[in-house]
């Protein structure tokens, strides 16, 4: 049996862990490292040096390898499968360790907003004890990064997927939306008159950029910037939030 801590590290800023994320990595007796690929190298990177930067005797770290996520069968399906698969490589990696009681994992962001880590975790056998160490969200570095507040007066927000603007559209009492994990730029969907996007990638890290205004003004822009960082650093994080212009 083993307890299982994820911590919420930021979005790439060190500084974003916070003493409470800082004292558990000092706690563990192994961490997980994900590796996923050559041009995403730097995130491990990233990973470690956080580890460095906290402690003085760095824990045992554990690297896997995450899985290829299958796109034929249906998205949810696919999905629930590469997270069978992704428990597999943690359980692995934790075998390869027998004396160790004390794992973690450092999650970017948050462990509860728009991550998979606690869904893979409960698929462990046998289950841990299992621990969420709160972290700086991607939403919560954009607005930050931006001067805005998520909210306005009285009206709610939603948070979503590219996916979910795409295939249905503005939701529907929203005077916001935050629109996470969007590779294809669905804002291009949209009736792009009516609204105004705060966009950003790599929030939080030294490399991050920031776009605002009319989204008919600077969506050729996005589309340009994004496509050019992504190219330059073999991989791209970006967030971006919407505001539906009201009708006067």
């Amino acid at each position: 049996m083993f307890d299982l801590t994820l911590i919420g590290i930021g979005t790439g800023n060190p500084d974003h862990v916070t003493i409470q994320g800082a004292q558990a990595i000092r706690d563990a007796d192994l961490i997980l490292i994900p590796r996923k690929g050559e041009n995403k190298a730097d995130l491990a990177g990233l990973r470690e040096e956080i580890i460095t930067a906290v402690t003085e005797t760095p824990p045992q770290i554990g690297y896997f390898d995450i899985p290829k996520r299958r796109a034929d069968d249906g998205y949810l399906r696919g999905v629930d499968e590469w997270h069978d698969a992704i428990a597999l490589r943690w359980q692995e990696a934790i075998s390869a360790h027998p004396g160790a009681h004390r794992i973690a994992l450092l999650i970017w962001g948050d462990p509860s907003l728009y991550d998979s880590s606690l869904r893979i975790a409960a698929r462990l056998d046998p289950q841990p004890k299992t621990r969420v160490i709160p972290g700086i969200t991607a939403l919560q570095a954009l607005t930050a990064a931006h001067a805005i507040p998520i909210n306005d007066l009285g009206a709610p927000y939603v948070v979503t997927t590219g996916r979910r603007i795409r295939d249905e559209g503005w939701p529907e009492s929203a005077s916001k939306v935050a629109v996470m994990l969007d590779g294809e730029c669905s804002f291009q969907t949209l009736e792009m008159a009516d609204y105004d996007i705060w966009w950003g990638a790599y929030v939080g890290m030294k490399e991050e950029i920031l776009i605002k205004g009319s989204l008919p003004d600077v969506a050729q822009q996005i589309l340009e910037t994004r496509a050019k960082a992504r190219a330059d650093h073999g991989w791209i994080m970006d967030i971006y939030l919407l505001q539906k212009r009201t009708v006067l």
